[in-house]
């Protein structure tokens, strides 16, 4: 009993800590102009020594004459601007302390599960959400993990009281983790190690056919009895959501466009490790792909050992719009690295404006928000920062100014607040 209750103390106060929220920034209520910036819009042009307005959170003027707007005038000079950086495939808000099960909430229980909506279970309140500002990252696709399907996203943007005042998008998609047709050996139960075809794959995409199918069925049916998981997929068969399919085999990859098309549902692949290999199919149904991190090892032995720092470039010439997500090991801490993992995809090949255009504006087409967000242009959402360099580089990605729909936002984190406390006791007081 004593256990039990030191872990529900421990628990309590790791939960307590995550409820410490900033206050989100108040509405704009004054002309902001930026001046004498480097502008890189989003969508592949930079103005030198622009001139941005905005007013009412809303873009008015982007370019180089001389405004006489009044309000507030931020003289950036010799400094960058820049839309505010988008990662779609994110679990950010979902999960705050690993070792702490009261505050993961990104995996519910079920394996084809359309209807479990991750926007309700994101906190606003998070200080791992709060992180990510500082470095530029304002806007997120919410994702749920785990199962079959997982559930359904929305894109959210990172300074809010809660979710609903968070919500830029709604339930933008619904997320297939494709079967592998590969199983692995669990040395650990005694199975020989290393790859080998997995005899149930057929079985295990058929179960997602018959759901779709199922679903399908219903929602032309007369639909008296209500089936959630059924009624979850409507919008992948009216045009209003996307299915993101999570897969990486080239095996895989074919058969979830094959079976996307055959539904006529707008699919984006997400991972594909081995996308370049059936880069031709993704050009010919026109299937965006979410890259993961740049900064990770190759998945095969026989694979070039920088392929994940070449893909983005491999793909791009093939003509398929590509931009990053964050899933796998430390994803929410390292979301915030998003812009470096653009930097990498730049420094082997990718155009440092097109590496820009991945977490911007290629990011807002594949959630479906590119008319509100991902570019700095006349009646866009005033959603972006000033920097005082290259935002793709970790050394010179220093924000002076944070913006999101013309709210100036604070960049203190808890983070920051405790650099400053220990830089002030080693080299402030020198005790």
């Amino acid at each position: 009993m004593k256990n039990l209750y030191k872990s529900l103390l421990v628990s309590m106060f790791a939960v307590s800590a995550v409820v410490a929220q900033q206050t989100p920034a108040s509405k704009q209520n004054e002309t902001i102009t930026i001046t004498g910036a480097t502008a890189h819009i989003g969508n592949g042009q930079v103005i030198e020594n622009s001139i941005i307005v905005f007013k009412e959170g809303t873009l008015t003027y982007v370019g180089t004459q001389s405004q006489n707007t009044g309000g507030k005038t931020i003289d950036a000079s010799g400094k960058h601007v820049y839309p505010g950086f988008i990662v779609p495939n994110a679990s950010l808000g979902l999960s705050e302390i690993d070792a702490v099960r009261p505050t993961r909430d990104f995996d519910e229980i079920g394996e084809i599960i359309p209807h479990v909506k991750a926007k309700i279970a994101y906190n606003a309140e998070s200080k791992v959400v709060e992180s990510m500002r500082p470095n530029g990252v304002l806007l997120a696709q919410i994702t749920p993990r785990g199962g079959t399907i997982s559930g359904t996203s929305s894109v959210m943007q990172l300074d809010a009281w809660n979710w609903e005042d968070a919500v830029v998008k709604a339930d933008d998609g619904i997320h297939l983790n494709w079967p592998s047709s590969f199983t692995y050996g669990r040395w650990w139960l005694g199975e020989e190690p290393g790859a080998k075809p997995d005899k149930k794959y057929m079985d295990n995409v058929g179960k997602i056919k018959n759901f779709m199918l199922e679903a399908k069925a219903y929602l032309n049916g007369e639909q008296s009895k209500k089936n959630l998981p059924y009624d979850a997929v409507k919008g992948l068969y009216n045009g209003s959501q996307k299915l993101f399919v999570h897969t990486s085999g080239k095996k895989e990859i074919v058969d979830a466009i094959n079976f996307a098309t055959s539904q006529g549902i707008k699919m984006v692949l997400v991972h594909g490790d081995q996308a370049h290999l059936v880069a031709d199919e993704l050009v010919k149904h026109k299937i965006p792909v979410v890259l993961d991190r740049s900064h990770r090892n190759p998945n095969m032995d026989d694979e070039d050992v920088r392929l994940a720092y070449k893909m983005a470039k491999i793909l791009i010439d093939k003509g398929i719009m590509v931009t990053i997500g964050m899933e796998g090991q430390m994803e929410r801490m390292n979301t915030r690295n998003i812009p470096f993992y653009a930097g990498t995809y730049a420094a082997y090949g990718v155009p440092k404006e097109e590496a820009v255009k991945m977490i911007t504006l290629n990011a807002a087409k594949v959630l479906g928000i590119d008319t509100d967000f991902g570019s700095l242009e006349v009646g866009k959402s005033a959603t972006l920062f000033i920097s005082e360099g290259d935002a793709l580089d970790m050394r010179t990605n220093l924000i002076s100014h944070a913006f999101i729909q013309g709210r100036e936002l604070s960049l203190e984190t808890h983070q920051t607040k405790l650099w400053k406390r220990y830089m002030n006791k080693y080299h402030g007081s020198g005790k």
